[in-house]
């Protein structure tokens, strides 16, 4: 087998079969200490493609973190075939002050291609286009919901894309959706350059949760092995159908007040039944709040406190309904978690208040 080249980035080479941390300069912080954004490359040393996994492109969106964590500590680069590049907080600034936002209060993932001469979020979106995206042919970007929502594990890519839909169903998430670009996203820059795009959506900010971790760890392993860059691990070999969707609906408070939810995320939920109850303040004029599809909630609002419009679900509308439950469950009991396990690591009312 011939030697592969080293790998090079910033400067900095990656010996085939070896890994490496490296700090790639975005700016400094209001301190003078300079900001760079850290990656950690694993360079195999059989040939093979190169993909990246990101996480935190919103500062406050943490769980990504740990899910490469773990992925670090699994990959050896002497078995490894390709290259992978790992950035757990792309928005180094919001990851330290736990802000979705940058200081400048731009949201990093609407501002790509970015510039090296533009705003703070357009620079940090410069060196990640430029310096990671550019030298992929895939990526995974793990997302979390916002401060006090949850998420479903989910995989999102863009519609009519059939090797992306063969790698989200490798990764076997409960549900996959197929979702349009927004402008100005690392997903829509990326399909601009010809690099397919995974985006995980998964827990909480600001939280871990055992789910989670485990899906995206599970997942991202299972679309290596489908790319041909390491062997599936036997405890991620099951064959799992996820659930697919074309449509989901937001679900709104009807009023301001108090909800007692009654479903949750991972729930089979069928038209016009019951997923909430919201009331005043002492618990009066109570008015349920209906699923108005069937479906199963991906995302729901764990703040019991409401405005009237807040979204307090997310349905995604989805195939075969009949057979549904049955794989949403078969792919959380690959994931080694009790039904019961996976209430518990999803928080009731009663534990937030």
């Amino acid at each position: 087998m011939a030697k592969r080249d080293d790998f090079t980035i910033n400067g900095e080479t990656v010996a085939p079969g070896s890994s490496a941390t490296i700090a790639l300069p975005v700016s400094s912080f209001a301190s003078g200490m300079p900001a760079s954004l850290h990656i950690r490359v694993a360079h195999g040393r059989a040939e093979g493609p190169t993909i990246f996994v990101s996480a935190a492109v919103h500062g406050d969106e943490i769980i990504g973190a740990a899910i490469i964590q773990r992925l670090v500590q699994r990959i050896d680069a002497g078995e490894l075939a390709g290259t992978v590049i790992f950035a757990p907080a792309i928005n180094i600034f919001g990851f330290l002050t736990h802000s979705r936002y940058l200081p400048d209060r731009r949201d990093l993932n609407r501002s790509f291609p970015g510039s090296p001469k533009g705003s703070l979020a357009g620079q940090v979106a410069h060196v990640f286009l430029n310096d990671i995206i550019d030298r992929c042919s895939l990526g995974i970007d793990i997302h979390s919901a916002a401060i006090h929502r949850y998420n479903l594990p989910q995989i999102r890519i863009a519609p009519d894309d059939p090797h992306l839909l063969e790698l989200a169903l490798a990764f076997a998430p409960p549900v996959i959706i197929q979702a349009s670009l927004r402008p100005g996203s690392l997903r829509e820059v990326a399909r601009e350059r010809g690099v397919g795009m995974l985006l995980m959506e998964t827990g909480e900010a600001l939280r871990f949760d055992r789910l989670s971790i485990r899906a995206g760890e599970r997942g991202v392993l299972r679309v290596m092995a489908e790319l041909g860059m390491l062997e599936c691990p036997a405890e991620f070999s099951e064959e799992t159908v996820p659930a697919r969707s074309k449509h989901s609906q937001w679900v709104r408070a009807p009023r301001s007040g108090i909800s007692r939810r009654l479903r949750k995320s991972g729930d089979i939920v069928e038209k016009d039944e019951t997923l909430a109850v919201v009331s005043g303040l002492f618990g009066e004029e109570e008015e349920e709040v209906k699923s108005p599809i069937d479906g199963i909630i991906i995302g729901h609002v764990n703040l019991p406190v409401l405005n009237q419009g807040d979204a307090m679900f997310h349905i995604a509308e989805v195939q075969r309904f009949d057979t549904l439950e049955e794989r949403v469950g078969l792919i959380t009991d690959s994931l080694n978690m009790s039904q019961r396990e996976l209430f518990e690591a999803i928080p009731d009312e009663d534990e937030v208040i």
